[in-house]
């Protein structure tokens, strides 16, 4: 197998972000693990892998990999988002409803403002 460089993991990421536009979410994960096994401070591959684990229905590891990314960027909106959504697809409405919420807070967009209502009367 030929040496990884930093300059492949960076052309992995990007493939990975193409596989998973393309639908093939498991092909970006594995992509992904070399990346993050060379680079695990890097939250935007982290970011991606858990976006792909959860395109994946694969609902734990998508939970483990947002939550790791919130610890890094409490203020990313987009985590609180897709962690929220990764909670209300496994029933947990509860912790679902927070994260929509925390999102909502932290950036107006139309869509974070429609789901943080989710389970409310509002």
């Amino acid at each position: 197998m030929p040496e990884r460089t930093p300059e492949t993991h960076v052309i992995d990421f990007r493939a990975a972000e193409r596989l998973l536009a393309a639908r093939d979410p498991r092909g970006a994960v594995k992509l992904l693990d070399s990346v993050i096994a060379a680079h695990p401070e890097n939250t935007a591959a982290r970011l991606l892998r858990a976006r792909a684990f959860f395109a994946a229905a694969q609902l734990r590891p998508a939970e483990l990999e947002f939550e790791l990314v919130l610890e890094r960027e409490p203020d990313n909106a987009f985590a609180h988002f897709a962690l929220a959504r990764t909670f209300q697809r496994s029933g947990r409405s509860e912790q679902a409803v927070r994260h929509f919420r925390l999102a909502a807070a932290l950036d107006p967009n139309p869509e974070y403002l429609r789901a943080a209502r989710f389970g409310t009367d509002g």
